[in-house]
C-alpha cells in the first residue's frame, strides 16, 4: 500500500530483466566462439591421438624384437640341427646296443636255469616233484628270446644305425610273444604256491638246495 516500497519493487524487477538481457546477449555472443572452439580441438586431439598410436605401436615392435630373440636360449655350445641329429642318433644306438645285450643276459639266465635246475630235476625222476609244474613254459620261453635276439641282430649287423627298423622285429614277433608269455604268466601263482609247499619238504628242498650250488 506504500508508494515507496512498490517503487522498490519495480526498481528490482527492472534490475532482473536487465540481467536477464544482457545475460541471452553474452551468451549468443559467446556460443559461436565456444563451439568452434570445442570442434577444433576435438580435431586436434583426434589428430593427437593418431599419432600416439603409430608411435606407440613403432615403441611396441621395438621392445618386441628383442623379446622374440631372447626367447629362444642359446645352447652353451650353439648346437646346429646336424649336431642335435647326430647326438640323437648316437642316443639311439646306445638304447638298441642295450636292449640287445639285457636280451642275451635274459638268455643267459634262462639257459643256466634249464641246464643246472630243471633237467637234473627231471632226471631224478622224483615222484613228488612237479618239474613241469613249478617251472612252466619256460624252455619255450628261452626258445622265443634267442628268436627275438637273432632277429635284432639281424637287423642291426652291417646296418647303418639309420637304417636300423627296431620296431618292425617286435612287430614281427608280438603274436608268438604274447601267447608264450600269456601261458607263462598265468601259470606264476601257481608255480609261487607250489615252490612255496616244496620248501617245506626236508627231502625236496634238499634237492632244490643241490641246484642253487650248482648255479653259485
Amino acid at each position: 500500500d506504500c508508494p515507496g516500497k512498490e517503487g522498490t519493487g519495480g526498481r528490482k524487477r527492472n534490475l532482473t530483466l536487465l540481467r536477464n538481457k544482457l545475460y541471452m546477449g553474452q551468451r549468443r555472443r559467446t556460443e559461436p566462439v565456444v563451439e568452434s572452439t570445442t570442434t577444433a580441438g576435438d580435431h586436434g586431439n583426434l589428430r593427437r591421438s593418431q599419432s600416439d598410436r603409430t608411435e606407440y605401436s613403432q615403441k611396441l615392435q621395438e621392445k618386441m624384437a628383442p623379446q622374440v630373440v631372447s626367447s629362444t636360449p642359446a645352447t652353451p655350445l650353439q648346437e646346429d640341427e646336424e649336431e642335435v641329429s647326430r647326438r640323437m642318433m648316437a642316443r639311439r644306438v646306445k638304447i638298441i646296443a642295450e636292449l640287445m645285450q639285457t636280451e642275451k643276459d635274459y638268455i643267459s639266465d634262462l639257459d643256466l636255469c634249464i641246464k643246472e635246475v630243471i633237467q637234473p630235476l627231471r632226471n631224478k625222476q622224483i615222484a613228488r616233484f612237479d618239474v613241469d609244474g613249478l617251472f612252466s613254459n619256460i624252455e619255450l620261453v628261452h626258445q622265443l628270446s634267442a628268436k627275438l635276439l637273432s632277429l635284432l641282430e639281424e637287423a642291426t649287423t652291417d646296418v647303418e644305425p639309420s637304417m636300423q627298423i627296431i620296431g618292425e622285429v617286435f612287430l614281427q614277433i608280438k603274436g608268438p610273444l604274447e601267447d608264450t608269455y600269456k601261458i607263462y604268466c598265468y601259470h606264476h601263482d601257481d608255480a609261487h604256491t607250489m615252490l612255496e609247499y616244496y620248501e617245506k619238504d626236508e627231502e625236496l628242498k634238499q634237492h632244490l638246495r643241490d641246484c642253487v650250488q650248482s648255479l653259485k
